[in-house]
């Protein structure tokens, strides 16, 4: 399976990095089943890109992605197929997989997800059930779906080393919980297949050490294709000892920020880009968005107000931020209907499988657009051709979503880095 044809927001003729990325298309899956034979992909993946143009770099990397409901029904065959072959890497005789979502059941658009992953698995020959964490649940619990779906909720149980549901012990487990508020004791030691591996969740996992094992990734791939490493990645600096509420921290997270912004500065010199350097201060472990600033300067730290503090000092499930990543801020010229907007690609074992644009009419360029008032649009079919040429013309939607697919697959290595170096702790 080749990544899809799709159209994109963007406009204008390809840049000079997607040109290479196309130019070196042989050699790039040539490499990519090189790395595959050697690494065993996450089960799957979703990648946050932004594309400014003069860089085109992951600025997040989710093990657990939740937005199976946002993509293009067109897409479907393309998830159950790759399910199958990822499915049978993992287990060639699993039948029976059990789905653990998130405990947040208010979040109805978030279940329909689930739905969504649920109706891929089946497709793919697997028997589901979805089992809950939430000691809300506590029988089996039929909820009613915005699109007018339902999904049953079942209570998880455990019996000696295996976990299912009332009178289901499936052969897999597969989470779509990403374990912010720590790792449940119920699924610790059990002998089924558990996809994605404990350590996977953010009760373990760091930002800064995908984005250590991205910086691995990338040396080699811009060294085969002969670009210079930074068009593709974002600096980051790990910051700990923090505390917002106390102001704990705050000169030191300055000084990290004020030093990154040089770097910026002189790398845009270099590159003649006539463009401000911003950064994004992040949580080191998270999502939904929370946790989050972007700033321009050291000074913006200093002395947050209590909004600001208590933005940045707890992020899900109530857990305080202790530890950030300091990223450089890569801006999109991405738009649709005038909103900013910024792809997101999924993958589901080594094969993309489609995506959507998050799109923000209310934030900027260099923004956060994960935030509330966002929304989705489903990137679609551009062709029904499943490798990239049209003819070589350099505004052809397949050819420049090529790169996001290459760019999305290098953040889903460095996952799978992190996966094989990773330990539960």
């Amino acid at each position: 399976m080749s990544v899809p044809h799709l159209t994109t927001a963007l406009t204008g003729p390809l840049l000079e990095l997607e040109r290479k990325i196309l130019a070196a298309q042989p050699e790039i899956e040539h490499w990519f089943r090189n790395q595959w034979q050697e690494h065993t992909p996450p089960f799957y993946g979703s990648v946050d890109l932004r594309n400014a143009g003069y860089k085109l770099a992951p600025v997040d990397m989710n093990l657990f992605p939740g937005g199976f409901n946002n993509l293009n029904p067109d897409f479907h065959p393309l998830a159950v197929q790759a399910a199958m072959m990822a499915l049978e890497g993992y287990c060639p005789d699993a039948r029976r997989i059990l789905l653990i979502p998130e405990n947040h059941t208010r979040n109805l658009f978030y279940l329909q997800n689930v739905a969504a992953l649920a109706k891929i698995l089946r497709q793919a020959g697997m028997v589901v059930r979805v089992g809950s964490l939430n000691p809300e649940i506590t029988a089996a619990t039929e909820l009613e779906l915005p699109d007018g779906g339902k999904l049953l909720l079942e209570p998880v149980v455990r019996e000696g080393n295996r976990v299912g549901v009332a009178g289901f012990s499936p052969c897999v487990v597969l989470l779509n919980n990403d374990l912010s508020a720590g790792i449940p004791d119920i699924l610790q030691g059990i002998e089924q297949t558990l996809l994605p591996p404990l350590h996977a969740g953010w009760a373990v996992r760091r930002k800064t050490t995908h984005f250590a094992a991205y910086d691995r990734v990338v040396a080699e791939f811009a060294e085969l294709i002969g670009i210079d490493p930074w068009v593709i990645n974002p600096y980051f600096e790990h910051v700990d000892g923090l505390d917002f509420h106390a102001r704990e921290g705050e000169e030191k997270l300055a000084a990290t920020v004020d030093a990154m912004i040089d770097k910026i500065r002189a790398k845009y010199a270099e590159h003649g880009i006539d463009q401000a350097p911003f950064v994004i201060v992040k949580a080191n472990a998270g999502t939904y968005g929370m946790g989050i600033m972007s700033v321009k300067s050291g000074a913006e730290l200093v002395g947050l107000n209590r909004k600001q503090r208590n933005k940045m000092s707890v992020i899900k499930e109530g857990v305080t931020v202790h530890d950030v990543i300091v990223q450089e801020g890569v801006p999109t010229f991405e738009t649709i209907d005038e909103g900013v907007a910024e792809p997101v690609v999924y993958m589901l074992d080594r094969f993309v499988i489609g995506g959507f644009y998050r799109v923000h009419t209310g934030r900027g360029i260099d923004e956060n657009l994960n935030a509330p008032g966002m929304h989705f649009e489903p990137l679609a079919f551009a062709t029904s051709l499943s490798t990239p040429d049209c003819d070589g013309s350099p505004d052809c939607e397949a050819n420049r979503f090529y790169a996001y697919g290459v760019v999305a697959r290098l953040a889903l290595l460095a996952g799978s880095l992190e996966l094989e170096e990773g330990e539960v702790v």
